[in-house]
């Protein structure tokens, strides 16, 4: 079993213009891929227990990092304009590095909720949470 420093997770998301941006650099978290599976119940009065049939899936990928504010490819110029963005955008995640032959998870979503914060004596911080549109495929 091979086991992976997060030093080599990459994550990319799409800017309002269709530019791939890293993330990566930013980054201290992500997570919610490759998401939950979504069950509908379908059970009827006359069932002894539950039934379920698979329904739309419904992710959340949240984002966690450090503040950058840089012109163009920063992560608050990326992020808060893509709150903003009239439709999804793609994103990729790739957990173990983007070398050829590694894990990725890749789809498009919408950034619902982006925040920046800070606290005495801390670094400034974000945190961002997309919505998954669609299916997240996963790739080798």
């Amino acid at each position: 079993m091979a086991y992976f420093n997060s030093e080599r997770s990459k994550f990319y998301i799409d800017d309002v213009s269709g530019v791939r941006r890293d993330m990566s650099a930013d980054l201290t978290g992500v997570s919610g891929l490759p998401g939950a599976r979504a069950l509908v119940d379908v059970a009827s009065f006359s069932d002894e227990g539950r039934a379920y049939a698979p329904g739309p899936d419904d992710g959340t990928i949240t984002l966690t990092g450090e503040f950058d504010d840089s012109d163009d490819s920063g992560v608050d110029a990326v992020l808060s304009t893509l709150l903003r963005h009239p439709s999804p955008v793609a994103f990729e995640y790739a957990p173990a590095g983007s070398s050829p032959g590694s894990v990725a998870y890749k789809g498009s979503a919408w950034v619902e909720r982006y925040e920046v914060g800070s606290a005495e004596g801390k670094r400034v911080g974000f945190t961002a949470v997309l919505r998954v549109e669609g299916r997240v495929s996963r790739s080798k």
